[in-house]
């Protein structure tokens, strides 16, 4: 995986940028030409697209994304996932998206990255959600977990933002990784007391794979152990990973 924002060796304008042209026809040849150079290169797997809407100019991860408007960051987000994606992932020129930060990461307290973030199920919906929807019926094959807590619970063990919403009202059958190391931050954030603890609550809420922080590595065996999780979770995670590289080609050209 790489961060593939706004090109990979020819560099185009910053998402942002991007998206006051309102041009989704432009965006996705973008894309397009990202996919193929990043794929070139050997990547299969791009940590975009950024589909948060945010208001707040403090902010400094304003400009990977589309701006302030649901409706412009839905067609933005359809747009990037088709350009990256193309018809088809097992080709040699397509990359997997992952759409990110699920959910609500654009309105954390004071624009101060990582922040809480506090607000009722009806702004999220209206506002926040609209996007991340369009990337999964786009079909990204991925999506990333935010850094922050959303009403008091972490995004990376919200079971409501993943398996009620993203897995269940919209049927998104893909795999979700955390953001880097945001499943050791939910006990800094005080939602779990150690990795025991934070790997059963991030596989419980539908989370599959760990980016760097080892708390699946170092707790899920002692959850499992202690019935916290079961083998049945750990199975559906697997599968889900070994789905996206089956879906990639990797095990046929590596």
């Amino acid at each position: 995986g790489f961060d593939v924002i706004h090109g990979y060796k020819t560099i185009f304008p910053i998402p942002l940028a991007q998206a006051a042209s309102w041009d989704m026809a432009m965006i996705e040849n973008i894309e397009r030409i990202a996919a193929e150079e990043a794929a070139a290169d050997g990547q299969n797997w791009t940590f975009t697209p950024m589909v948060d809407v945010s208001r707040d100019p403090r902010w400094g991860r304003m400009m990977e994304g589309a701006g302030e408007d649901p409706w412009l960051n839905y067609r933005v987000a359809e747009a990037h996932v088709r350009g990256f994606q193309g018809e088809d992932l097992s080709l040699p020129n397509t990359v997997a998206a992952c759409t990110k930060h699920y959910a609500g990461y654009g309105f954390a307290e004071g624009g101060r990255d990582y922040n809480t973030v506090d607000m009722s199920e009806q702004r999220l919906r209206e506002t926040v959600l609209p996007p991340f929807e369009a990337s999964a019926r786009a079909g990204s094959a991925t999506f990333m977990n935010a850094f922050n807590t959303l009403n008091g619970v972490p995004a990376s063990m919200n079971r409501h933002l993943i398996t009620d919403i993203l897995r269940g009202e919209w049927g998104w059958k893909g795999m979700l990784v955390s953001d880097w190391a945001s499943f050791g931050e939910t006990i800094i954030h005080g939602a779990a007391s150690d990795d025991t603890d934070a790997a059963a609550k991030c596989l419980n809420a539908g989370s599959d794979m760990d980016m760097c922080s080892g708390v699946y590595e170092r707790g899920l065996k002692k959850a499992l152990a202690e019935g916290r999780i079961n083998q049945q979770q750990i199975d559906d995670a697997v599968r889900r990973v070994l789905w996206l590289k089956f879906a990639l080609g990797l095990f046929d050209d590596p």
